[in-house]
């Protein structure tokens, strides 16, 4: 334990559980926390999807601004930074949860956490590489990951779990329209006070890295010589080899996913009549936002050891169909309309498993494409694709739902996991034999 020392002097594990706990939040917040809410206060499944899934854009355009974080002050400061505006962004919605245009204002508000949330990320992995050696670095990414998912954990839930459980409790003082904003507020209090603790944690705690300087405070750079490499990395990336067929698979491998994540809690909520199971707030969080979340981080440990032992090549296709087949469930809660608890909850975590276990083959990709000079600038160009790999299908998923019904909408999803396949088909071809290498690339 003295060993794991950063550069600063400073025990990462003062630092990189509580930073990644951090990052998570928000993240979350934005893009299942916020689904739920809004149909519990009313929404239609068309507005939620598009509304939310539009959310992704400041996912998807980072790498534009990230320069930034390097250019002008530390990483440290953006940090800190960063958190007071996302504690700020949750106390904002806390407030006008239960007034007039409560929609609105906490759709400006989720767009704040959004972007800050965007940014805080940049900040936070170029810290962590940063203040961290190789060795270090390799050591603490199971440590980041596992405070991330226990982020979402207790995001999707613990806190779906209390704003149950605060609906339940006001629903038999006050009418169900006044009852379920005032347990979201008091929820989202419940947030803010969280964060606010982050930040004065982080503020006191976190090292201050010699080399965490900007870069216009160098001499030697120039605002004109940055931007030149900033446009030679974005160049490079696109000349990379097999680029088109890249892209395709980050775009194309969860098409079905991006569009089943949005409408999976509208469906567990909507009542019989409309094609729903009529579950809880409280119910919810534990099935999907506990029982789920444990089953997707428990596949994706598998996905790891699974490719850390015979490569990528060897278990893309194996992948590719634990991503995509246990979708199916869906299509039988849909159909058989179940009431037991237990078998709802087996459904999900077997669909979530079988994600967390897929998607690892396309984390594991980028990171091989991603190889070269510019490792960092074009992994964050990769996770910008993928956002809006989800985002454009997702957009458009409330209203295939809602014109289609929730049965043949997961009929639908099926027939969505085609592409997915197309692309695996495509990428496997320029995958070595030996995957652990790196992609064949031109820089």
């Amino acid at each position: 334990m003295n060993k794991a020392i950063s550069k600063s002097g400073v025990s990462p594990w003062k630092w990189v559980p509580t930073l990644y706990f951090a990052q998570g939040l928000p993240y979350v917040v934005v893009m299942t926390i916020a689904v739920i809410m809004f149909k519990r206060m009313g929404m239609s499944n068309t507005d939620i999807a598009l509304y939310t899934s539009g959310l992704n854009l400041p996912w998807v355009i980072k790498p534009l601004w990230s320069p930034l974080v390097d250019l002008l002050k530390t990483k440290r400061w953006w940090i800190v930074v960063m958190q007071i505006v996302i504690g700020g962004g949750l106390a904002g919605i806390a407030l006008t949860v239960p007034g007039p245009w409560a929609f609105r204002y906490c759709l400006a508000f989720m767009w704040l956490l959004a972007f800050s949330s965007a940014t805080h990320d940049i900040a936070a992995d170029g810290f962590y590489m940063l203040e961290l050696d190789e060795k270090k670095q390799a050591y603490f990414v199971g440590i980041r990951n596992t405070f991330y998912r226990f982020a979402v954990i207790f995001g999707q839930g613990i806190l779906v779990m209390i704003a149950g459980w605060l609906e339940e409790h006001y629903s038999t003082k006050i009418p169900e329209t006044e009852a379920i904003p005032r347990a979201w507020s008091i929820t989202f209090y419940i947030l803010t006070a969280l964060f606010t603790i982050l930040f004065i944690y982080h503020h006191l705690f976190l090292p201050r890295p010699k080399r965490d300087s900007a870069t216009l405070n160098s001499p030697q750079a120039s605002i004109s010589t940055v931007v030149q490499e900033f446009l030679l990395t974005f160049l490079a990336f696109f000349q990379k080899k097999h680029i088109g067929k890249a892209l395709i698979f980050i775009l194309l491998y969860r098409f079905a996913e991006a569009q089943l994540v949005k409408i999976t809690s509208p469906f567990l909520l909507d009542d019989i009549e409309s094609g729903g199971l009529a579950l809880s707030t409280t119910e919810v969080g534990f099935i999907y936002g506990t029982i789920g979340v444990i089953a997707l981080t428990v596949g994706g440990i598998f996905g790891g050891i699974a490719i850390a032992r015979k490569g990528l090549r060897s278990y893309l296709w194996t992948m590719t169909f634990a991503l995509n087949l246990p979708n199916i469930v869906y299509l039988y809660l849909a159909f058989a309309r179940p009431e037991n608890i237990s078998l709802i909850s087996g459904c999900v975590a077997l669909e979530q498993f079988g994600y967390g276990f897929g998607f690892t083959s396309l984390t594991y990709f980028m990171m091989l494409f991603s190889h070269g000079k510019h490792q960092t600038a074009h992994y964050a160009l990769c996770t910008g694709f993928m956002a809006l790999g989800l985002m454009l299908p997702g957009m458009a998923s409330g209203w295939i739902e809602e014109a289609i019904g929730y049965r043949y909408f997961f009929v639908w999803i099926m027939l969505c996991t085609l592409p997915s396949f197309w692309a695996t088909g495509l990428i496997r071809t320029i995958l070595p034999a030996n995957s652990d290498v790196q992609v064949p690339a031109k820089e």
